[in-house]
């Protein structure tokens, strides 16, 4: 008989899939690799400081929610300094600069915290979310992305169409009534919520590879939109359940070999040329 947790973790590979599988072909023909960076630095940064105010109100629950608040914020404000006159790269190089800061203070506040409260699972809960345990999610932890993912999911295929051409002609977006910047805000704000969303299951450490990697393999193979697209879906598919197969005979953190296998085949990809 199959255990409950591994359907679990199944059902959450096939969710995250379908996102970064979407997701991982904009990031890459807009350019968007050095904002996962950003994100990155937003995720650890609401974590801690739903850590915080989770100690405070007794409810660890607040960590994802005050995570993908913070995170939304923080693109927001990057495509706010885009709009302004910046280039992407200092846009996030400002902003990460800021919120690093933030963190490393955050922690010390945390651990001041820690020390008059009483004792909560909060290294589970770090270690979780650095390495993305997804054996430890939850039924709730499941709903929650199950709908959140399908409520984002529908927003991006709904305007997939118009971040195609964001990417490729936004001048030509424009010429056609669309409005670029109001575009790229909405993209920002999908690829901040999707890593804000997905990050217990598969690790902030790991986060920006698996958004990045399949859709640069995706882009090596073909370039054709639609097989790009198909390709990215399916690597992703089938890296999440290999690994997390893997992962359950061999108790590794699914994440670690779900990023070493998108290494390898990258790398493969590369040497071949």
């Amino acid at each position: 008989m199959i255990p409950e947790y591994l359907i679990r973790a199944i059902l959450a590979s096939v969710m995250v899939s379908v996102l970064l599988g979407m997701l991982s072909p904009l990031i890459n023909t807009k350019g968007l690799a050095f904002l996962t960076h950003a994100i990155f630095h937003a995720l650890l940064f609401g974590a801690v400081l739903g850590m915080i105010l989770g100690l405070f109100f007794e409810n660890l629950e607040l960590i994802m929610l005050v995570a993908l608040i913070v995170t939304v914020a923080i693109v927001i404000i990057i495509a706010q300094l885009e709009k302004l006159g910046f280039s992407p790269d200092s846009a996030v190089g400002i902003v990460a600069s800021f919120v690093a800061g933030l963190t490393v203070l955050g922690f010390g506040v945390l651990y001041k915290v820690m020390a008059t409260r009483p004792y909560f699972p909060l290294s589970e809960s770090i270690v979780s979310y650095l390495t993305g345990e997804i054996f430890l999610i939850t039924l709730n932890d499941l709903t929650i992305l199950v709908l959140g993912g399908t409520v984002l999911f529908f927003v991006m295929l709904s305007l997939y169409r118009d971040f195609l051409y964001l990417s490729f002609d936004p001048e030509g977006l424009e010429s056609y009534g669309g409005k670029a910047r109001a575009y790229l805000m909405i993209l920002y704000v999908l690829v901040g919520a999707i890593g804000a969303l997905i990050v217990q299951t598969v690790g902030l450490i790991t986060l920006q590879v698996v958004a990045v990697l399949p859709g640069a393999i995706a882009l090596m193979v073909s370039d054709n939109i639609r097989k790009i697209l198909a390709v990215s879906l399916f690597l992703t598919l089938g890296i999440q359940l290999s690994s997390v197969i893997l992962a359950y005979f061999t108790d590794i953190p699914p994440s670690g070999i779900a990023t070493i296998m998108l290494g390898v085949i990258y790398g493969s990809l590369l040497f071949r040329r």
